[in-house]
């Protein structure tokens, strides 16, 4: 089966300076040992342990980074682009995951989300693809909230990160 999945990507431009864009993306969530974390939450056998395991490394969005990728590293390497800034942050809550997964479980596939932060000519792009706009093809109105929501969460920390 092929499922045509239409996206809205949501983008601001910053005038500010990549770094500090980055910096102020990165201080409004959380950063977790990873490994620390995914053993709590092995361990957890009810809503409330993994609950407990997960809300005290969320950042102050209720969001935290689960990875980062430093693509302007790689677009640098033997090429004309020697200054090129390109970041890739995985961000999101297992939780609200597990929310939108119980409902429709191809979430799991947009879930934790990708922001990326950009320098271009014309400023500092940072963008996101609204988990909204993936999962309205699926059509369950429980699981769009939780998206919405989501949604929310992340636009509001990425226009922080921006003004």
């Amino acid at each position: 089966m092929i499922r045509k999945v239409e996206m809205e990507r949501f983008t601001l431009i910053s005038s500010k300076p990549f770094d500090e864009v980055v910096a102020a993306l990165k201080g409004a969530i959380g950063h977790p040992n990873m490994a620390e974390l995914w053993q709590a939450t092995q361990r957890a056998t009810t809503a409330g342990e993994l609950e407990a395991a997960v809300q005290p490394v969320l950042g102050e969005t209720g969001l935290m980074q689960f990875v980062e990728f430093d693509h302007g590293m790689i677009v640098r390497k033997g090429s004309e682009h020697h200054t090129s800034k390109i970041i890739r942050l995985v961000i999101g809550n297992p939780l609200i995951m597990k929310e939108m997964a119980k409902r429709v479980p191809d979430a799991g596939s947009y879930a934790p989300v990708t922001v990326l932060v950009d320098e271009r000519a014309d400023g500092v792009h940072i963008s996101y693809d609204r988990m909204a706009s993936l999962l309205a093809p699926y059509g369950d109105r429980d699981a769009l909230s939780i998206a919405r929501d989501l949604d929310a969460k992340v636009e509001d920390a990425l226009r922080q990160a921006a003004a």
